[in-house]
């Protein structure tokens, strides 16, 4: 099922995309209207289908887009939201890089993929892979990874990721 709600922060708006079964099987969001929207949601359903992930798009409501603003304001810790995911369709390494970025990093830190590679015995880039293919983005907190010389990537747009470690009391790069 999908459900779909929007919320305040500030003077921007959030839309956040829910896709769930018994869990959450992904999540993506926008600060760019619904038609940006609608282009995530296609992206996450293809992806969930690449990796076996079987999802009903048949809207229905629940609480669950609420926990996701909940998280990003900092009124429920992330790794609180952890037993709501299914990890349907990752893999061993990737759930271990969930897990270990969610429980370790908290709200208004960040670490560098090559301090989390140290951590999980790793390399940077496959900590970077994992980081592009996270379906549950905001409760994993895959922003809070960065380069050890700039803010680094982010999917779906650098400045949501710059706007998320500012919501969140971090003060960003420039580049």
């Amino acid at each position: 099922m999908i459900s779909i709600k929007s919320f305040q922060i500030g003077e921007k708006e959030i839309i956040i995309a829910m896709l769930f079964d018994k869990k959450i099987q992904g999540i993506t969001f926008s600060f760019d209207g619904e038609q940006f929207l609608q282009e995530r949601i296609n992206a996450l359903v293809g992806y969930l289908a690449n990796r076996g992930v079987k999802v009903n798009l048949e809207e229905r409501d629940s609480q669950l887009p609420a926990l996701v603003y909940k998280i990003l304001i900092g009124e429920i810790r992330n790794e609180d939201g952890l037993e709501y995911l299914s990890f349907e369709g990752t893999t061993p390494f990737e759930k271990k890089v969930y897990e270990t970025l969610t429980k370790k990093v908290k709200r208004g830190e960040v670490i560098t993929y090559g301090e989390l590679a140290k951590m999980l015995r790793s390399s940077p880039r496959a900590i970077g892979g994992a980081m592009k293919r996270n379906p549950y983005p905001i409760i994993v907190p895959c922003h809070r990874v960065v380069a050890s010389n700039n803010i680094g990537n982010y999917t779906p747009k650098r400045e949501y990721k710059r706007f998320l470690l500012e919501i969140e009391g971090v003060k960003t790069w420039t580049s």
